[in-house]
C-alpha cells in the first residue's frame, strides 16, 4: 500500500485522540482503519494542549496501532484546531467622509479592513498576558451605519459619516504551535491544518446549503462549539463552557454513580429503553430510559438554553436550521429544547451522523455516530484543501503567513500585515467655503486617486483570491488637491463704469475688500473669508477712491454742479475745481506761481495764478488721446504713489501713465 495515496487524520480532543486512515478514489473517501486513545490524565483543557508530552504519548499510540493494522509507516497527518480556542469579538467603527461624494465599494472595503484590525488589536489587548499573535479565521458584517443610523447597504449614498459593526473571529497562534509540537514529537509532519468546526461543516453541511443561515453545534465533553454560516461561508464561531459532562455529572449526582459509570449510562440512554447499573453502594438499579431522562430534563434544558443564547448573541436572530454533532449531541430531548428555545420547527434541528455523508464510504458501523463527524471531516478537508495549511504571500516585499481557513483574499493579507486601510482611498481635497457679497460660495477639492493593487504584476482588487507565493504590491492612494480660488475669478460679478475725469477717460472698477480690508484681484481666498465688491456709484465714493478731500473740491457732472450724494453713471463727464476753502488752506504758505518739474522724464514749466499747485493741476499740461487709453495706471510724486490733492513744488519728479 502506497502511503502517499492515504489520508491520515487525527482529532486531538479534550478527552481522547481519534485517528482515521482512508483513501480517496476521486469520488469518495474510503475509511480503511481508525483508532481511539483516551488521555490518561488531564493533558488538554477545552481543546488547548496543556501537557505536550502526555498528548504526544496518546497520539503516538494511535499512530502506532494504525501502522500495525495497515502494515505501513505514516509520515504525514491532517489535524484541526479546536473551535473553542477561537476568540470572537464584535467592534464598531465610524469614519467621517465628504458628504458631497457618493460612498464607493472601495471605501466600504477599507472601512471593514480597519474594523477587523481594530478587533484584532482589542483582542490582543484583552489577552495581553498571553502575548499571542492571532490569525483572523473569519468575520461578518453585522450592520452598516449611515450618519449613525442602520442601513442595509452604504454604496451609492452620501453622508457625513459611515460606520460598520463587524463580528470577527481569531485563532491564537499558540494553539497552532502546540499542535505542531505534538505532531513533531511522534515523527509526523502536518499535511493540513483546519478548524474543527470547518472540518465538521465540510462533511455535515453541503456547500450549496451554506448560503443559508445555519448553526452547527459540536457538543463535546467540556464545551459546545458553535459555527455559523451564511452567504456561502463560516462567518462566526462561539463556545459554550458546558456540554456532555454536565449531563454526566447530573446522572452521577442523582443516582450516586462514579463518573465513568455515569458516562456509560448516559450513552445507553439513547440506545436502550431499560437501563441497569450499580451505584457506589453496590445497589442494583433498574429504570426505564424515560424515567431517567425526566430526571435529567433540567440539566438538558440548561444545556440547550446556553447553546441557544450563544447562537442568538452571535447570529443576532434564530438561524434557519441547527445541526448537532459530537458525542454530547446524543443526549435525548436536546433537539426538542433547542427547537423551542429558538422558535424554529423541530424538523430543522437534527443530528448529523456519518451515515449521511455522501462523500465517505464507511464500512464499520461503530463510526456511524455524530462523534466521528469531526475526525472524518478533517480527512475530507485535507483532501479538499490541496494547498498547505498556511499561505505565504508578499505584501510590498514583506512576507505574510496567512492561516488557510477559507478562500483568502488581498484584503486578508492587508489585515494581517497591518496595512493602513485609509491609504486605500484617495481623500478628496479640502473644500473652500467663503462669501461673496453675502452669498455663500463653496469650491470642491479635487478627487483623489484610489490605491493601485497589483498581484504578480497584474491589476488586482481587494477581493482577489490569493494562491501560495503571490506577490502583492500596493501603490498607496493619492489625495486630491485642496480647493483654490482667487478674488479676480469673481470680479465679473459687478460691472465697472467708464467716465471722463477732467476730459480724461477713467475706468471705475468696483472696490474689493476681504474681511473689511482692501485687497487686490490677485488675492488668494482663504477659508471663511468675507469678500465684498462695491461699485463706485456716487461722487463721494469716487472722491474717496481718488483720495481727494471732498471738502476742497467743487464737482460738476455733465456741466451741472453736484454734491457728494449725486449718482454717477456710465459715460458721465466729471470735472472739479478748488473751492475757496481749499485756497484758504494755502494762506501763509510759500508757493511759487511758476515752478519747474520733471514729467515722465521731460522738463515742464507750470504757471498758475494761485498760491498752491496740486498734483491734479498737472493734467492741464498733458495732452492724451482718450480714444487710445483707458484709466490711469501710475501716479507717482518723487517715486511715491501720489494723490490728486498732493501739493507739488519746484524740482519735483512726476510720473503719470495710462492703461492702453
Amino acid at each position: 500500500m502506497n502511503e502517499q495515496e492515504l489520508l491520515f487524520s487525527m482529532d486531538i480532543g479534550t478527552r481522547s485522540v481519534v485517528g482515521i486512515v482512508g483513501r480517496h478514489d476521486g469520488e469518495k473517501l474510503n475509511i480503511l482503519a481508525y483508532d481511539i486513545e483516551e488521555h490518561k490524565e488531564r493533558a488538554m483543557f477545552d481543546g488547548q494542549v496543556h501537557d505536550i508530552e502526555l498528548v504526544a504519548k496518546a497520539a503516538g499510540k494511535v499512530k502506532q496501532r494504525l501502522e500495525t493494522k495497515l502494515g505501513i509507516r505514516l509520515t504525514n497527518v491532517a489535524i484541526a484546531a479546536a473551535g473553542r480556542s477561537l476568540k470572537t469579538h464584535k467592534v464598531f467603527l465610524e469614519r467621517k467622509v465628504e458628504k458631497l461624494i457618493e460612498v464607493e465599494r472601495e471605501t466600504i472595503s477599507s472601512l471593514e479592513i480597519e474594523a477587523i484590525q481594530k478587533a484584532q488589536m482589542e483582542i490582543e489587548e484583552m489577552q495581553h498576558e498571553d502575548g499571542n499573535q492571532y490569525y483572523c479565521a473569519g468575520y461578518a458584517v453585522v450592520n452598516y451605519y449611515l450618519n449613525g443610523s442602520i442601513i442595509g447597504n452604504l454604496e451609492g449614498h452620501k453622508a457625513s459619516s459611515i460606520g460598520v459593526e463587524v463580528l470577527a473571529t481569531f485563532l491564537p497562534k499558540i494553539v497552532v504551535d502546540s499542535l505542531y509540537s505534538v505532531v513533531s514529537r511522534i515523527d509526523l509532519e502536518v499535511s493540513s491544518l483546519t478548524l474543527e468546526p470547518i472540518a465538521a461543516m465540510n462533511v455535515s453541511i453541503q456547500s450549496n446549503l451554506r448560503m443559508l443561515n445555519i448553526a452547527l453545534v459540536d457538543i463535546g465533553a467540556g464545551t459546545s462549539d458553535i459555527a455559523l454560516t451564511k452567504n456561502g461561508s463560516v462567518f462566526a464561531f462561539a463556545m459554550v463552557p458546558i456540554a456532555g459532562d454536565e449531563i454526566t455529572e447530573k446522572l452521577a449526582e442523582t443516582y450516586l454513580l462514579d463518573f465513568d459509570t455515569a458516562e456509560k449510562v448516559k450513552i445507553a440512554l439513547s440506545k436502550k429503553s431499560k437501563i441497569k447499573f450499580k451505584d457506589i453502594m453496590g445497589n442494583l438499579i433498574q429504570l426505564t430510559s424515560d424515567e431517567m431522562i425526566a430526571a435529567l430534563n433540567p440539566a438538558i434544558e440548561q444545556l440547550a438554553g446556553n447553546i441557544c443564547d450563544k447562537i442568538l448573541e452571535y447570529n443576532g436572530k434564530s438561524p434557519s436550521a441547527v445541526f448537532l454533532v459530537g458525542g454530547g449531541s446524543l443526549v435525548p430531548g436536546l433537539e426538542s429544547y433547542i427547537s423551542t428555545k429558538l422558535q424554529i420547527p423541530l424538523e430543522r434541528v437534527g443530528l448529523r451522523k456519518t451515515t449521511l455523508i455522501k462523500e465517505v464510504d464507511i464500512k464499520d458501523k461503530k463510526l456511524s455516530g455524530p462523534e466521528f463527524i469531526t475526525p472524518i471531516g478533517i480527512s475530507v478537508t485535507a483532501y479538499m484543501n490541496k494547498q498547505k495549511d498556511f499561505l505565504n504571500v508578499y505584501v510590498n516585499d514583506k512576507s505574510v503567513k496567512l492561516f488557510n481557513s477559507k478562500a483568502l483574499t488581498v484584503a486578508d493579507a492587508l489585515i494581517l500585515v497591518g496595512f493602513n486601510p485609509r491609504k486605500l482611498i484617495g481623500r478628496r481635497g479640502i473644500p473652500l467655503t467663503f462669501t461673496v457679497n453675502g452669498k455663500l460660495e463653496t469650491i470642491k477639492g479635487e478627487h483623489g486617486e484610489p490605491a493601485k493593487i497589483f498581484v504578480n504584476g497584474a491589476q488586482g482588487s481587494l477581493d482577489r483570491v490569493l494562491a501560495n507565493g503571490d506577490r502583492i504590491v500596493i501603490d498607496p492612494a493619492v489625495d486630491g488637491n485642496n480647493a483654490e480660488a482667487y478674488v479676480k475669478s469673481y470680479a465679473g460679478l459687478l460691472k465697472g463704469k467708464i467716465v471722463y475725469l477732467n476730459k480724461l477717460e477713467k475706468a471705475l472698477k468696483p472696490t474689493i475688500t476681504v474681511n473689511g480690508e482692501p485687497q487686490s484681484p490677485d488675492y488668494k481666498i482663504k477659508e471663511h473669508d468675507t469678500i465684498v465688491f462695491k461699485a463706485i456709484d456716487t461722487v463721494a465714493e469716487l472722491l474717496e477712491l481718488m483720495q481727494i478731500d471732498k471738502e476742497d473740491i467743487l464737482v460738476d457732472i455733465n456741466g451741472k454742479s453736484v454734491d457728494g450724494n449725486s449718482p454717477i453713471y456710465n459715460g458721465d463727464y466729471i470735472s472739479w475745481r478748488y473751492n475757496k476753502k481749499a485756497e484758504d488752506k494755502s494762506i501763509g504758505k510759500d508757493f511759487s506761481h511758476r515752478i519747474g518739474v520733471t514729467l515722465n522724464g521731460e522738463p515742464l514749466m507750470i504757471e498758475q495764478n494761485k498760491d498752491r499747485i496740486m498734483f491734479l493741476d498737472i493734467f492741464n499740461h498733458i495732452e492724451v488721446d482718450v480714444s487710445k487709453v483707458k484709466g490711469i495706471s501710475t501716479m507717482k510724486l518723487n517715486g511715491e504713489n501720489a494723490n490728486y490733492t498732493d501739493l507739488i513744488k519746484n524740482g519735483d519728479i512726476i510720473e503719470v501713465h495710462w492703461e492702453k
